[in-house]
């Protein structure tokens, strides 16, 4: 049997719905219909349904949507219902500002180390964490099966950085620096470019 394929850009809108009814649940709602929780999130109903049938029928008709079911099934589908060990690479101003961010555990994303290759740096604290020599990565990375990299690290030393975390079995990256990654095939990439979406932005201004 062909594996379906879902587009892209609708996996890309499931963290939003997540986090939006995660949101709606703290207010003690346990139902919401497709209108609703559209208009909370920002896109019709129409989209919102077509969205999640990718994935199966989640609603009722004339009663709309179970919350605590609906998160459970998002969470099963972002696989989002275990603990992902995660690493840091580059100890600057936002690998640090990430090592110290508190919710990462709160939905799943264990950091277990952050690396830099900066003799300055390497041993000091950064809020739970301590500064790991980079050319320990690979070995890091296999003993607790990390999957996960957050790349902060300079343009120059990005694709090097990236090449031997696959080598070791990283498969996921979460990109700071502002270059394009070549990277396999099976290997997933999301970049985030500040520069890029302001300038996006003040297009519009």
């Amino acid at each position: 049997m062909q594996k379906k394929i879902i587009p892209d850009i609708v996996i890309g809108r499931l963290p939003k719905y997540l986090q939006t009814l995660q949101q709606i649940k703290e207010k003690n709602i346990y139902t919401i219909s497709s209108s609703d929780l559209g208009e909370e999130i920002g896109i019709s109903a129409a989209q919102l349904r077509k969205d999640l049938s990718y994935f199966g029928e989640f609603g009722k008709q004339g009663t709309g949507y179970n919350i605590n079911i609906l998160i459970n099934q998002l969470k099963i589908i972002l696989k989002a219902d275990r603990v992902w060990n995660v690493i840091i690479v580059g100890a600057g101003d936002l690998g640090s500002a990430l090592a110290r961010y508190q919710d990462f555990s709160k939905y799943g994303y264990n950091i277990v180390s952050i690396f830099d290759t900066s003799e300055e740096k390497i041993g000091k604290s950064i809020g739970n964490y301590t500064i790991e020599n980079a050319k320990n990565m690979a070995n890091k990375v296999k003993l607790f099966d990390v999957k996960i990299a957050m790349i902060t690290v300079p343009v120059s030393e990005a694709q090097n950085v990236v090449d031997l975390l696959i080598n070791a079995g990283v498969s996921a990256f979460l990109n700071y620096a502002p270059i394009f990654l070549h990277v396999p095939e099976y290997v997933k990439v999301e970049s985030i470019d500040p520069i890029s979406q302001l300038q996006h932005m003040t297009y519009y201004l």
